[in-house]
C-alpha cells in the first residue's frame, strides 16, 4: 500500500510543472492587478527557489501557489489587503490560492501586503536606505542580498523597489576588492597545505583540501563575475550558469575525481591560472602576470617543492587599489559567506550579520552607532 504521505509527493510531480515565477507573474496580471487600485509594487522576490529560477516540480511539495508580494504606502496597507482578501478566487490554473504558511501555522493567501520598508527590515534586518556602508556589506550574506536582487518585478509605478535592487545588485568597488584579497589569501592558504598533506601521505586530508580548493576557486568565480551565490542547495546550479563555468567545470571535475595526485594539481593548477588571467581583465588591479612556482614559507627562506600559484601577488595590488584607507589596513578575513557558513542559522534565526557589522566596524576604526 502507497501511504499518503507519498502520493501527497507524488501528485505535484504528476502534475504539469509551471515555473514560480511565471505563475507568480500571471497571478498577478490576471487577478491581483485589479485587486490594487492604488500605486503599488508587484514582484515575486525573497525566499524560495523558484525567487532563484531553480524549482522543478518537486518544488511543489510544500508552500507552493500563486504567490508574490504587493508594497504599497502605509495609510493603503489595511485597504489593499482587505480587497486582497475578499477579491480573490479559490483556485488559479488548477492550484489553490490558499494554503498551509509555516510562518504562521495557518492556511491562507500568499499575497504579501506590506511597505518596501517592512519588507526590507523582514528580509535583511536593516533598511540600506538608510546606512548601507563599507562594514554592512561583508557581514550581510550573499542570499539575503539575492533575496532583493533576484526574481522578478512584475510592475513599479513606485520605483523605489526597482532603484534599491540596482543600488545592490552588487558590492561597491572598494569592497569588492577586498573581498577579492580575501579570497585570494585563502586559496594561497590552501594550496600548500594540500601539497603538505600528499608528501607526508595523507591522501584524505589531500581530498578535502581538494574539494575545499575547488570551493575557493568558484567562490572566486562568482565575485570576478559581479554574482551573488545562493545557499549550497543552488550553488552548483548558479555555478553552471557562469560564463567561467565553461573552462573551469571541467578543470574542477577532473580535481574532484582524478586517481592520482598529480591530474588533481594540473586541473587546479589550470584553472588557478584562468582565474588570474580573468582578474586582470576586470581592472580590479594593476596587471599581475598569474605565476606558478614553489612554494615560499616566508621564514628562514624556506621554500618547498610545493607548485602553487601566486597569490600573494593578486594580494599586494589590489590592496594596493583599495582608496577607502579604513578597507586597505583591515585584515583580509573575508565577509561573512568567507568568514564562516552563512546558513539558516546564522541568517535567518540570528543577529550575527548585525553582530559582524559591528565587529567590521570596529575593525576599520568606526565608532559604532
Amino acid at each position: 500500500m502507497i501511504s499518503h504521505t507519498y502520493l501527497a509527493i507524488l501528485r505535484p510531480m504528476e502534475r504539469e510543472f509551471v515555473a514560480g515565477l511565471e505563475l507568480a507573474e500571471s497571478f498577478y496580471t490576471e487577478v491581483v492587478r485589479s485587486l490594487a487600485a492604488v500605486p503599488h509594487t508587484a514582484c515575486l522576490l525573497g525566499e524560495g527557489s523558484e525567487v532563484l529560477g531553480f524549482d522543478t516540480p518537486r518544488s511543489q511539495d510544500h508552500e507552493w501557489g500563486p504567490r508574490l508580494q504587493l508594497l504599497v504606502a502605509a495609510e493603503h496597507v489595511h485597504e489593499v489587503r482587505s480587497a486582497v482578501e475578499t477579491g480573490l478566487p479559490a483556485t488559479f490554473r488548477g492550484f489553490a490560492t490558499t494554503w498551509f504558511r509555516l510562518a504562521t501555522a495557518t492556511v491562507t493567501h500568499h499575497i504579501e501586503v506590506t511597505t518596501l520598508e517592512k519588507w526590507v527590515r523582514a528580509q535583511l534586518g536593516y533598511d540600506p536606505r538608510e546606512r548601507m556602508d563599507a562594514a554592512r556589506w561583508p557581514a550581510t550574506p550573499q542570499q539575503k542580498l539575492l533575496n532583493i536582487t533576484a526574481g522578478r518585478v512584475f510592475h513599479d509605478d513606485i520605483g523605489e523597489l526597482t532603484r534599491l535592487r540596482q543600488e545592490l545588485s552588487w558590492y561597491p568597488p572598494d569592497v569588492w576588492r577586498w573581498m577579492t584579497i580575501s579570497a585570494w589569501h585563502l586559496i594561497g592558504n590552501c594550496q600548500p597545505m594540500r601539497e603538505r598533506c600528499i608528501e607526508s601521505g595523507d591522501r584524505l586530508g589531500a581530498r578535502l583540501l581538494t574539494a575545499r580548493l575547488c570551493r575557493l576557486i568558484t567562490d572566486l568565480a562568482f565575485l570576478q563575475e559581479r554574482r551573488y551565490h545562493p545557499y549550497d542547495k543552488w550553488y552548483g546550479a548558479a555555478f553552471a550558469r557562469l560564463d567561467a563555468a565553461d573552462k573551469l567545470a571541467a578543470l574542477l571535475d577532473t580535481a574532484l575525481s582524478a586517481d592520482d595526485s598529480t591530474a588533481e594539481a594540473s586541473a587546479l593548477s589550470e584553472a588557478l591560472v584562468a582565474l588570474g588571467h580573468t582578474h586582470n581583465n576586470l581592472g580590479l588591479s594593476s596587471p599581475v602576470t598569474p605565476r606558478l612556482g614553489d612554494f615560499e614559507v616566508g621564514v628562514n627562506n624556506a621554500v618547498r617543492p610545493y607548485t602553487v600559484i601566486n597569490a600573494a601577488d593578486f594580494i599586494a595590488a589590489t590592496r594596493e587599489a583599495i582608496e577607502d584607507p579604513a578597507l586597505k589596513s583591515m585584515i583580509q578575513v573575508g565577509a561573512i559567506d568567507q568568514l564562516t557558513h552563512a546558513d539558516d542559522a546564522i541568517a535567518t534565526h540570528t543577529d550575527w550579520p548585525a553582530h559582524l557589522t559591528d565587529v567590521y566596524r570596529r575593525e576599520m576604526g568606526a565608532a559604532i552607532p
